[in-house]
């Protein structure tokens, strides 16, 4: 294991050299560990295929696991992927050329996902369901013929507070995305190893290390999303109390099924006055 915190994997290489930036890497690295470690995403000699759309979080994904596998931290095996979607405009050759430069193992896969949501999906609608089903699906073939047992994805800790708020406040559910989890045909894992990365640290890290971003053109070009409403809420209560984004994500860590409503996950009919364990809890907040 690489210990030297000056030794760097290619994908670092043209870091800035500031105390700012080497605070920022180090708290992603320790961020992204942590949460590797916490959900227990690791299988030793497993290979996993990193899914890279050219954007910031995928880029900060890439570069994390990279530099953990390579000081040892990481004993799998990584292969990037991108699914080049057929979108007008889209520059293919981008992400080859980066991935070769880095020598990061890699496969590029093009289907024309594009033209089958612009076809199916009606004016006015949004096309992120069903650009994100067709793109899961070939990712899980792609992960099938590489031999890969998981599939590991950039959604870092705001996704996951995004999502939360939109099952609120559209599903009438408490869900998220969670770090974890398997495919329905009981395959493959799906990962996200930047669940307590914040997007704010993923965009400065990005930046700084100034990565071809490529930005969606599909799903980005619509305005009014659930998403972005949500967002902008957030954004609202981060200004006015700073901290709040993390407060909200810790709690997602700390729930409690004997305060919340769901007989299904805590039994409230079988609960007696002399079921003391049962009746401890959170003082009430008026």
């Amino acid at each position: 294991m690489r210990d030297d915190a000056d030794d760097i994997h290619p994908l670092f290489h043209g870091a800035p050299g500031t105390t700012e930036f080497r605070k920022l890497r180090k708290r992603i690295l320790q961020n992204t560990r942590d949460a590797v470690d916490r959900y227990g995403m690791i299988e030793p000699g497993a290979k996993w295929l990193v899914c890279l759309s050219g954007g910031k979080d995928s880029y900060t994904l890439l570069a994390v696991l990279h530099e953990l596998q390579w000081r040892g931290l990481l004993p799998v095996d990584l292969l990037a992927c991108n699914l080049d979607q057929g979108q007008p405009g889209f520059p293919a050759t981008v992400l080859p050329e980066f991935l070769e430069r880095m020598g990061v193992p890699h496969r590029i896969e093009y289907q024309d996902t594009y033209s089958i949501v612009m076809d199916k999906v009606p004016q006015g609608r949004t096309y992120c369901a069903l650009c994100s089903r067709l793109r899961r699906g070939i990712l899980y073939r792609i992960a099938r013929e590489e031999g890969c047992s998981a599939v590991v994805l950039g959604h870092h800790r705001d996704d996951i507070l995004e999502t939360f708020f939109m099952n609120l406040f559209h599903g009438s559910r408490l869900a998220t995305m969670p770090p974890k989890l398997v495919n329905e045909e009981g395959d493959l894992f799906v990962y996200r190893p930047l669940a307590h990365v914040a997007e704010a640290d993923c965009d400065r890290f990005a930046r700084a290390m100034a990565y071809p971003i490529i930005p969606c053109d599909l799903c980005g070009s619509q305005d009014g999303l659930q998403r972005q409403q949500v967002k902008a809420m957030l954004d609202g209560w981060e200004s006015n109390a700073p901290g709040r984004r993390q407060k909200m994500f810790r709690a997602l860590m700390n729930t409690r099924p004997s305060h919340l409503l769901d007989p299904a996950l805590f039994d409230f009919a079988g609960l007696t006055r002399e079921d003391h364990e049962n009746s401890k809890g959170f003082p009430t907040v008026d």
